[in-house]
């Protein structure tokens, strides 16, 4: 069902700050977004691993990891299938156009989020 994180999205409290720091650890700047005010997204330079999404803190977030998302190739299907497992705090699936992705947001029993992705038609 769920398998592959497709990225890790890290608030930061300084998006430009926490970008070099990336860049020290080898990692290549995917893309620079206004999702969230000033977006970037980062992946590793070999390729392997997933992409990071970073974003300057603002109103009631606060620094650290603000979700973790899974790849899936059929969205509707999958939200589907988290409904009929009961999860908690099921929204989507729906089109963010900024980053072109459809997410279906959800949360575990301790109320972390998490979400599946897949790339807009």
């Amino acid at each position: 069902m769920i398998g592959t994180i497709d990225h890790i999205e890290i608030e930061a409290s300084d998006a430009d700050e926490m970008a070099e720091f990336f860049e020290k650890l080898g990692y290549e700047q995917h893309r620079q977004t206004e999702h969230h005010g000033e977006s970037y997204e980062y992946v590793p330079a070999d390729g392997e691993g997933p992409l990071f999404e970073i974003h300057t803190v603002e109103g009631e977030e606060v620094p650290g990891i603000n979700h973790i998302a899974f790849a899936v190739e059929d969205i509707d299907g999958v939200t589907e299938d988290l409904e009929d497992a009961e999860i908690d705090s099921i929204v989507g699936p729906y089109d963010v156009d900024k980053t072109g992705r459809t997410i279906t947001n959800f949360r575990d029993p301790d109320g972390r989020r998490f979400q599946i992705v897949t790339d807009q038609d």
